[in-house]
């Protein structure tokens, strides 16, 4: 990595924030809209806010996660319930899912803004993500929603290393996508089938397991781990307790899958967006 290019890109960043004057971010409290947020209220001071969705779609630790990163910062947060899970389009789960999810975001986000007169409203996508299906890109396209992360041609691993520079605890934070990305495509989104996956995962990360996915597959839940968790995993102490607690959530089998965690896997075969 190039450090002196990448700071460079950071000022970059700085000066296209700057010529927004006002901003609102559609903040996580992942690594990449933590370092948005971050960099814009640095810049723009009392003309950032964050906001952040809330719903059964997003794990409780995630939103205290946002919740204690904005207060940490002094940064003016607002956290609204969504109520995405009354979209048929998204509860039908297709290829499009992420589409619907964002359209309406999205609109909720521009109403907060324009309530505040905040002119921009922008997410934390990285140039990364340019790789991987994302039809939640066009949702942005469509509503206006900027990428400043992208239009200084920052990448994951640039952002990480900006964000340990800055003191920002989210640097090395892994990755957490939606709970519905657990769900494959065409099965029906519930309730239920998220609150299993959340528990389980939730109790996996408590053994230790880094970027650790379970699949929902009915009453098989399929789990990738990290490469190096693959044969902590298949411990007999380890794999008792694991199939356990996922028997007690509610499912019957538990299966590992041999490649491992990868990201975007449920997305094979699809075309970027």
């Amino acid at each position: 990595m190039d450090k002196k290019a990448v700071r460079q890109k950071k000022e970059d960043l700085i000066r296209r924030l700057r010529r927004l004057g006002s901003l609102l971010t559609a903040f996580s409290g992942g690594v990449d809209s933590s370092f948005l947020l971050a960099v814009s209220h640095q810049v723009l001071r009392e003309k950032t806010l964050a906001v952040t969705a809330s719903s059964v779609i997003h794990p409780a630790g995630e939103i205290k996660d946002a919740c204690d990163f904005a207060g940490k910062y002094g940064i003016k947060h607002v956290v609204f319930r969504s109520d995405v899970m009354k979209l048929k389009d998204f509860q039908a789960n297709g290829p499009e899912r992420c589409y619907y999810c964002k359209r309406h975001l999205f609109k909720k986000l521009f109403s907060i803004a324009d309530e505040r007169n905040i002119k921009h409203v922008a997410h934390g996508a990285n140039l990364d993500d340019l790789k991987d299906f994302r039809p939640g890109f066009r949702a942005a396209h469509e509503a206006g929603v900027i990428a400043p992360l992208i239009e200084a041609q920052l990448d994951k691993e640039e952002i990480r290393f900006l964000s340990k520079e800055m003191g920002l605890s989210t640097w090395d934070k892994p990755s957490m996508p939606c709970l519905a990305s657990r769900i494959p495509y065409r099965n029906l989104i519930t309730d239920k089938k998220l609150k299993m996956v959340e528990e389980t995962e939730a109790f996996l990360a408590g053994l230790g397991f880094i970027s650790s996915r379970v699949r929902h597959y009915g009453s098989v839940a399929i789990i990738e781990a990290g490469i190096n968790d693959l044969e902590k995993v298949t411990r007999k102490n380890c794999r008792e307790v694991i199939t356990e607690r996922f028997r007690k959530a509610g499912f019957d089998h538990v299966a590992l899958d041999l490649e491992g965690y990868v990201p975007g896997k449920m997305n094979r075969g699809f075309s970027t967006l």
